[in-house]
This record gives C-alpha cells, structure tokens and sequence, in this order.
C-alpha cells in the first residue's frame, strides 16, 4: 500500500535491478572497473585515477559512528489508524480525524550491545516510532519496558559506562553480567524497579512482534481550548506479549544471532503484517498529587487499575525497508519531535533526552543537515532560516535568511497559534534554581515490590534465576553483597535465595520494602494467545509417509501456524521440499515441534532438539511411529503439552496455542 511518505522515498531510490551504465558520482560513463590505472601492466598505479580515487574514498566512508546505544536496530514501514476522535484532548490531527492513515516508521533495537551482537541477550529493548503527520514528524521514542534506570538524565552517561563493557578489557559485549553495572545497581537504587523487569521474562522477549512498547515519560495532552492532560504512551501487541526462556535466548544467540530481525522481516514478506494498538492513560491537571508516588518520576508506572490504559488506534507494519543503512541506520528519532497537541512534562529525565538526541545526529549523520536524509524528511513541507551546514541537499534561492525581514516580506512567516502553530503550554513556575531531586522521588523499592507481587510462579522464579546469574557472574565479593543488599530492600525472600546461590551473605537486617498491591497488568501469563504465525518444525525422514505429511502440514498452514520440514539432508518427499537439517536448525527457532518421524536410534541432534522443546516448556507432538523413541529422551509421556499425534492435530494445535506448558514437571 502506498502512502505519502512512500511517494516521498521512492522519489529517492535507485532501482539496481534495471539495466543501466556504471557511472561515476558525476556521471561520467566508465569502460572500465576492474583494474587501476597504472603505468604499464605490472607498472605502478597512478595519482590522476579519478575513479578509484572516488571508488575507494566512498567505500572508506560507507560506515558512519554506530548509535552509542541502541546500536543493533531493525526497522520497517506502516501506518496508523486512529478508532476515535480525541479531539476533546488534544488538537494533534492526526489524533483528531478516524478518515487518514498516518504513515509510521518504527525501529526496534537491543540497548547495549554494538550492531553485530546477537538479538536474544537479556536487556532492554528499543521501540521508536515515527508518525509522518500532515503538522510534521512526531517521535514516540521508547522502550518495551515502561519505567528507566535512571531519574535525572545528568545519570544517563554513568548508566551507560556502567553498562557497557569494562573499559579495562572490553569484556563483556551486550549485557549486565559484570561489577560495573550491579556496583551502580547497588549505588543507585532509583535503577531497583527497571532492573527488576529486565531481570524478568520482559528482558528477553520472544519476539519484536509480541513485545509491549512503552513512551516511558509522562507527557502532556494539549486541546484547542488550551486545556491540559497528563499522558502515557502504550503500545500493546495485537499477538500478545511473550518471551523466551534464558537457556533458550542462549542457544537461539548461537544459533541464529538475527532471531528477531529475521523473524519480522520474514512476517512481513509473508503479509502476516504485525499490528499493535496505541493506549492513553490520560489523567487529568488536577489529578497530579493524588498518589503515593510522583506521575513524573521515569521510574514509576501509573497502574492500570487505577489509570485505565484506552485504546485509541492501531499501527500496522506492512512494508520492510529496502536499504538497511539508507532507511533503518539513518533514521534519527528524537522525543523533541512533537506536533502542536503534544508537550512536555518536567520529568528531568525527558527534559535532558530533548537535548541529547538531536546532539547525538551532528556526529552520526554528519552535520545539522540530517532531517533532510529521505527517511527522516517530514511528508509536509518545512522552510525556516537555517543554512548552509555539512551535507546540505536544498538550493535556497533569495537574500535573506533571518527573521524579521522586510526584503521578503518576513518570509518564512510565523502561525499563529489558532491557525496549527506551535506554542508551548502555559505553565507557570516558580522556583529557586537548585541542583537537587524531589522528595516524592526518594521510594525506590515499593514500585519494585509491587512489580514483584505481580508476577506468576514461572516469572518470578525466571526473575530469581536471571538475578542469580547475573550478580554471580561479579568477580567482586563486595559489588554482589551491595546487590543483595539493595534486593533485600524489595523482597527477603528474594535476596534470601539469590545470596545463597551467590555467594553472598544473607542481609543481617530485614529491609524489606512495605507490602504493596499486586497489578495483573504487569504479569504476562494471562497474555493474548494466537496461533498466528507460530511455528512449528516437521521433523521427517526418507521413509516418511509423503500423503500424511502433507496432510499435517495442510492443517497447519490451515490455522495460519508456519512450519518447516527438517531432516538429516535436504530431499524431496513426494512433493514436499525438506529444505532445513538438524545441522542448520534446533527447536529453539520454533514454537513447537512435531516428530512425525525419526531414525532408530535417536540421532543425537534430535534428541538434542526434542529435550530441549522438554525443558522450554514448549509443545512436542509425536507420532505412534515415533512412540518408543520418545524413551530414549527426558520427556515424559503424558505430561502437558505432550502429544500423541494421530491422522490430524486437533490436539496438537490446542496445545499449541498456549506456547509454554508451566505446569510440566521437568
């Protein structure tokens, strides 16, 4: 489907498919692109070759400075669809008309890994969208977790050298499992309730597709009449929210290191295009001190309980790129990027990412040119008085480039405010200038607790299992004690259980933070399940009969479940095609597994693969064929999400569905 911003790149790209001449940047013809210009055959190569000049300087440059975080990005296309009006909130239109389609741009990413670390570590992960609206671009730039680390974006550079790798050997790539990040978790207890769900089944999400994206921040909703609104952005996956399991995210990171990005842009390319709704919780102006916590401390959430998320629209990804770099590398976001209808809080955290961001681009995209790199254009047109800068594409014609003129007639002219131009909201303030923090920011561990108090047996014994294998990784005894200790301020039990498997001691004193409200919103075990699009691989052999495997494959494409045969070679099987071996592929790529067949004895890749579905809770379905087999493994028959698999998958499919099995006995 075309919209404008389509037009708009395509206006931009170069089709290499077609036949044409190989030019230089200047267009100039060339004869010749094998071989430098040298003096003689075997002679030197000479100065005055201006196209290997060219060539090679282009190709030294190709790479620009990798994002500092948020590195390893995917991104794609899409659009917007609003359901209602909200025209009583805000004046952004295209949050005021249900007729358009508002094109979208959406990039998702890990945080701390550089661009070749694989997808499935455990952190946190990006999801920035970009709304091409008819008043300009708005960036809705989050994460699929809804609180940070941090309060005060003054941190944001001690967070981040905490989390990367230690600069005295740069080990480890792309993750928290070392002092330096849990000697700032244990110094910086305001990171206690973000850790907490990175530490959770959220900091390993199965999939771009079924994550939750947040907006983080608190932010303003501003009508016509000027009246004001808190908000906070959600994003709520129409597949619902699941993740991997941590021994499964290990082998998935060796075995395919593009898991995520290869699934979304496989779904897509399929036309199984991934949608999410768009959810408000809007709270009105007076409303602001009626909690027990502070609405714009980042590192709090509003519970749905007692602020309703509405679901306003939905979002569609329905294109993939096609230039990586020229697209998904060279979009640039920024939370300063917003349309008359939407401002800002004084949440100090969002206050610093306003400058940070845009500052970040001067470096990466090479001047204060970028937004006019075709991903990063606005579909409306943009005029002011800024000229000139590395990379400048437009030719400004006339005298002036100032405000105000009378040369041209002050043009670019200003809009007034009644007719769609930007003005800030009214606040008043009154203040001394001081370097401090609030008192309503200082309860760091309630919201922890409450998080905690939410989740099923499954996630939080996930949490303590990913708490212990993280601080136990810490070669420094007192970084693991400071740790436990700063847990024991959440939950006894907690820091009870992870100083044992540590080897640290079990905190003295009783900290434990008061007992607080369970919010069901915050567990995922009662998440929307599908069938759509889970996949399933068809282990076959040679002697397997074709008309039944057809059969089941029929079903399951049928019920919208993706499948692959695997075997120990590639074959054909009447007229199926096995493409994948057990040599390229493993269970951990799947949602189940179906062994409709399998060589006496077991080959140890597929012992392998069937015990680990076992132990990731996943559905494993069997033929009679294959019955005895299944001896030969730790699976146990009979137990939930084991299938005895007859001449259709009724069964098979119903237990399926459910994707984990957590009352299997392992």
């Amino acid at each position: 489907m075309t919209n404008e911003k389509d037009k708009q790149l395509q206006a931009h790209t170069v089709d290499v498919t077609q036949p044409a001449p190989l030019t230089t940047n200047q267009g100039l013809k060339m004869a010749e692109d094998e071989f430098t210009l040298k003096a003689g055959e075997r002679g030197p190569s000479l100065l005055e070759d201006f196209h290997f000049r060219e060539k090679m300087t282009h190709f030294d440059h190709e790479r620009i400075p990798e994002r500092i975080v948020h590195a390893r990005g995917f991104g794609a296309h899409g659009e917007f669809e609003l359901y209602e009006d909200l025209s009583k909130y805000t004046k952004a239109k295209f949050l005021n008309d249900t007729s358009k389609k508002t094109p979208v741009f959406v990039r998702f990413s890990t945080v701390a890994g550089s661009k070749g670390s694989p997808e499935t570590v455990r952190d946190a992960r990006g999801f920035a969208t970009k709304f091409y609206t008819e008043e300009g671009n708005y960036d809705l730039v989050g994460n699929n977790i809804p609180v940070f680390f941090i309060q005060d974006a003054i941190k944001f550079p001690d967070l981040v050298h905490s989390f990367k790798p230690e600069p005295h050997n740069e080990i480890p790539q792309a993750g928290t499992a070392h002092d330096t990040f849990w000697d700032f978790f244990a110094q910086n207890p305001e990171s206690t309730h973000m850790t907490m769900w990175t530490m959770s089944d959220r900091g390993i999400p199965k999939s771009f597709r079924t994550m939750e994206g947040f907006g983080v921040h608190t932010f303003r909703l501003i009508n016509k009449e000027g009246q004001s609104h808190f908000v906070k952005f959600h994003w709520k996956p129409l597949l619902g929210t699941h993740s991997l399991v941590w021994d499964e995210a290990q082998i998935i990171a060796g075995k395919n290191i593009d898991f995520n990005r290869e699934d979304l842009y496989e779904a897509i390319d399929k036309g199984d295009y991934p949608e999410w709704e768009l959810g408000l919780q809007i709270l009105p102006e007076e409303d602001e001190f009626k909690f027990d916590f502070d609405i714009l401390d980042p590192t709090k959430v509003w519970p749905e309980e007692d602020v309703p998320v509405q679901r306003i629209g939905k979002m569609t990804l329905n294109r993939n790129v096609d230039n990586v770099f020229a697209e998904t590398e060279q979009v640039m976001f920024s939370p300063a990027h917003v349309v008359p209808g939407i401002d800002f809080s004084n949440d100090p955290l969002l206050q610093g990412r306003l400058f940070s961001y845009t500052d970040t681009q001067l470096l990466r995209l090479g001047g204060p040119n970028f937004h006019q790199i075709p991903i990063n254009a606005p579909i409306c047109p943009f005029a002011n008085n800024q000229r000139d800068g590395l990379h400048q594409h437009q030719i400004h014609k006339g005298m002036t480039s100032y405000h105000n003129n009378a040369i041209n007639n002050n043009e670019p002219h200003t809009t007034p405010v009644e007719e769609g131009g930007f003005e800030p909201y009214y606040e008043r303030i009154e203040a001394h200038k001081v370097r401090a923090r609030s008192e309503s920011f200082l309860d760091h561990w309630s919201q922890a607790k409450m998080f905690l108090n939410s989740l099923s047996a499954p996630e939080r014994q996930h949490l303590t299992d990913a708490f212990s294998f993280e601080i136990g990784k810490c070669k420094l005894d007192f970084v693991k004690q400071n740790a436990v200790n700063n847990l024991n301020k959440v939950d006894r039990k907690l820091a009870e259980e992870v100083a044992l498997r540590v080897g640290a001691e079990v905190p003295t004193a009783d900290e434990e933070s008061k007992e607080t409200q369970a919010s069901k919103a915050l567990s995922t075990l009662d998440t929307v399940k599908k069938l759509d699009t889970l996949s399933v691989a068809v282990f076959v052999t040679a002697d397997s009969d074709p008309k039944q495997i057809e059969s089941y494959v029929k079903e399951l494409a049928a019920n919208k479940v993706n499948y692959k045969l695997v075997s120990d070679r590639a074959m054909k099987l009447g007229d199926l095609k096995v493409t994948e071996t057990f040599d390229t592929v493993h269970s951990t790529l799947f949602d189940g597994i179906l062994v409709a067949d399998a060589v006496e004895p077991l080959m140890p890749p597929v012992k392998d693969s069937i015990e680990a579905a076992n132990r990731h809770y996943k559905t494993i379905g069997y033929t009679q064929k294959v019955g005895s087999l299944i001896t030969q493994t730790a699976v146990k028959e009979g137990q939930p999400g084991i299938v005895l698999v007859g001449a259709d998958l009724k069964d098979y499919l119903n237990n399926l569905v459910e994707q984990r099995h957590w009352a299997r006995k392992l």
